[in-house]
């Protein structure tokens, strides 16, 4: 069965549509879709891809994203596991930009709201203090309807917009290339790596995936998702680890071996360059940060 890259989204005859997800494990499908969205975990961790970037979540994890950005919350593998203590939660808004009415966003009155679908086109990383109060909103939003709903959901984009306490997803300049046809390749490409990052991943067996050569699978790669392979598998195996400092289980050394790197060397080097610290500053800045 070919799993569809463009998600199609049944919306009802509202507006706009506000969802709460209670499952076993996020949707699992990378994706996009012609709509905007608030999204929030409530529960759950993982790895989250969308666009060109990648990064472990977990609960309070809360984005905009504008339309056509592929992502995917990819769960941990524990959640596939048939554990019935896990459980994943969040809360989703769908919405066009015309679901007030075709030039709606057009009044000046629009300006910091308008100024806010532009910017969600590379998506909006959602912190601090404006993420607790938009979870809260959202949590309001879900079980309102009416008037109210239009109200919450208004006021919800207004606080957003006026936020200082967001920050870009995307690179400068990342275009969604995808096509509905690639759909299956890419996805291959996602399970294959999730489910052996800890491990050696040989490049021949990845583009053995996707029916291409060495060369062609890597030129491929870089194309659509901006980056190298090898930082790819590099961003998952970083992300892991970000998730097993936080959990403070192990020492760094574990840490660097059980997420796949080789060297602790490596490993150091690796995860500065792509978080500007050191593992062991990460865990500090996070404890300081959890109080």
């Amino acid at each position: 069965m070919r799993i569809p890259l463009r998600k199609e989204l049944n919306l009802p005859t509202a507006s706009f549509t506000a969802i709460e997800l209670i499952e076993p494990h996020f949707d699992s499908n990378w994706h996009f879709h012609p709509h905007y969205q608030v999204f929030t975990v409530l529960e759950g961790s993982g790895t989250r891809f969308i666009g060109d970037d990648i990064r472990h979540f977990e609960a309070g994890d809360t984005v905009f994203l504008g339309p056509n950005i592929p992502h995917l919350w990819r769960s941990d593998r524990a959640y596939f596991e048939g554990n019935s203590d896990l459980k994943t939660h969040g809360i989703v808004v769908y919405f066009t930009e015309d679901f007030l009415g075709e030039h709606f966003f057009q009044k000046p009155e629009m300006h910091t709201l308008r100024q806010l679908l532009e910017k969600g086109r590379r998506g909006l990383d959602i912190t601090g203090n404006a993420r607790e109060h938009v979870k809260k909103s959202l949590q309001e939003l879900v079980v309102a309807d009416g008037f109210g709903s239009v109200l919450q959901m208004l006021t919800t984009l207004h606080h957003i917009s006026l936020s200082s306490e967001v920050s870009y997803i995307t690179s400068v300049g990342y275009v969604n290339t995808h096509k509905v046809s690639e759909t299956e390749r890419m996805q291959k490409v996602h399970e294959y790596v999730m489910k052996h990052f800890k491990e050696e991943i040989r490049l021949n067996e990845v583009a053995a995936l996707t029916n291409m050569t060495e060369a062609a699978f890597c030129r491929y790669f870089k194309s659509r998702t901006n980056k190298t392979f090898s930082d790819f598998v590099s961003e998952i195996r970083v992300g892991y680890a970000c998730k097993l400092l936080v959990e403070e289980k192990y020492s760094v050394t574990q840490i660097c071996y059980e997420s796949g790197f080789n060297t602790v060397s490596n490993f150091n080097r690796q995860f500065k360059n792509l978080t500007n610290k050191s593992p062991l500053q990460y865990q500090k800045e996070y404890r300081r940060a959890e109080g």
